[in-house]
């Protein structure tokens, strides 16, 4: 039996370059860095004193008080990269089975800010006056859950929280959810708000964060340099479809997703398995599933934290899958402009992977100055590059060993 294929028809984001997916797009265009000061809590003394920080965001433009009130902020921002996706789909609920229709959404830590204001609050009031409305607002699956509600989608709704690779473990679950004849709309990605003290503080003690003053010098993937990732925040929602679903209705189309392979090093709490044998397996299994050649892979959009165990690994994976072919690729990490939105990023990573098809543009990895031997493939440093491309994988690798890839393609009018 034939697969079959599937379409991303809608696209939303709320990220540290911006409020929508156009205005986001547009600043990686430009290779514009949205890590800067915290502002959403003092963070003066600390070792870490940098983010990346969704700017001007304001709830009121897309809720109610009372449902502001009532949703984390890793909520809000997705709501309302769903609300843009759906609007940028032009899909309407008439003529939809809502039974065909799901929701897969990831959120690595969901409410953490909550969580650390309801803990202080408790333990000053022998946990007497605990909001009634702390679980249900801080649980990681509420996001995927008010977007359900808000769209009427009926189908499946779930939340893979597996870290880093959250957000691509979403739309990939979503990908074969519709192609195996599941659904026919699938709204997924990720969603992260987690720039708190103790969440901040927590990976400030493992040595995962970048402790850099200087915000060019702080997310620097793949440069020698690099010490650490930098906490970034916000969110992605795409619209997925089946083809002759969205067909049918004249929906524009943004790239066709073909392939999506997943796996676990089964080595480390934290640290990937230093030959990144897991993150190739990831790919391989991507090319695998979309019967895609090797060579028919111009760009990919890469994990590339800015940690020195991820980069360095994450290069040797990809030479293990590409071989000689792997020296011809274009790699970039967006992560140098958003920060590391930890399960937002796969999501956010796919609409950028989709639109550099749709473009014809590969991002840079901005802010970088000293080549590594370790990581020595060609990352776009410092300056996209306009070329034509026909297919694109996106990565991403998760503590506790979680690796994804999804491959995507470029949509031809017609094919």
């Amino acid at each position: 039996m034939s697969k079959r294929r599937v379409v991303i028809t809608g696209l939303g984001a709320v990220t540290p370059l911006g409020l929508t997916v156009p205005d986001s797009w547009q600043a990686v265009w430009e290779g514009v860095c949205g890590i800067g000061p915290i502002t959403q809590y003092d963070a003066a003394g600390k070792k870490v004193t940098l983010a990346a920080e969704v700017k001007g965001f304001d709830p009121t433009r897309y809720f109610t008080p009372m449902e502001a009130k009532h949703m984390g902020r890793f909520t809000q921002l997705a709501l309302a990269a769903a609300k843009e996706a759906l609007a940028d789909s032009a899909i309407v609920p008439e003529g939809l089975d809502l039974d065909r229709c799901g929701v897969i959404v990831s959120s690595g830590i969901g409410g953490q800010a909550i969580t650390e204001m309801e803990c202080l609050k408790g333990a000053e009031q022998n946990w007497n006056r605990v909001s009634p409305y702390y679980i249900p607002t801080a649980i990681c699956n509420m996001a995927a859950g008010q977007i359900a509600i808000h769209a009427g989608f009926r189908g499946m709704c779930s939340c893979p929280v597996t870290a880093c690779a959250g957000g691509t473990n979403a739309v990939g679950d979503a990908f074969r959810y519709i192609r195996d004849g599941y659904a026919d709309c699938m709204l997924c990605g990720g969603t992260e708000s987690s720039i708190t003290p103790l969440s901040v503080g927590g990976f400030t003690s493992m040595k995962a964060l970048s402790q850099a003053k200087d915000p060019s010098r702080a997310s620097i993937p793949f440069d020698k340099e690099r010490s650490g990732f930098v906490m970034g925040e916000g969110a992605g929602i795409l619209l997925l479809e089946e083809l002759d679903h969205a067909l049918a209705r004249n929906a524009k189309i943004y790239a066709e997703f073909v392939g999506y392979g997943a796996s676990c090093d089964a080595y480390h709490m934290t640290a990937p398995r230093p030959d990144g044998s897991g993150g190739a397996k990831a790919m391989a299994m991507a090319l695998a599933d979309g019967g895609v050649a090797l060579e028919a892979v111009d760009y990919i959009n890469a994990h590339g934290t800015s940690t020195p165990l991820n980069d360095a690994g994450e290069t040797a994976a990809v030479k293990t899958v590409f071989g000689p072919h792997a020296r011809r690729l274009l790699i970039s990490s967006t992560k140098s402009m958003t920060g590391h939105m930890l399960g937002a990023a796969g999501a956010v990573e796919a609409i950028f992977t989709a639109l550099a098809l749709r473009d014809g543009f590969v991002p840079a990895t901005i802010n970088y100055q000293v080549p590594d031997e370790a990581c020595d493939l060609d990352v776009a440093p410092n300056q996209g590059r306009k070329v034509p491309l026909a297919y694109a994988l996106s990565n991403s690798l998760g503590f506790g060993g979680h690796n994804a890839s999804i491959l995507l393609k470029k949509w031809e009018g017609g094919q």
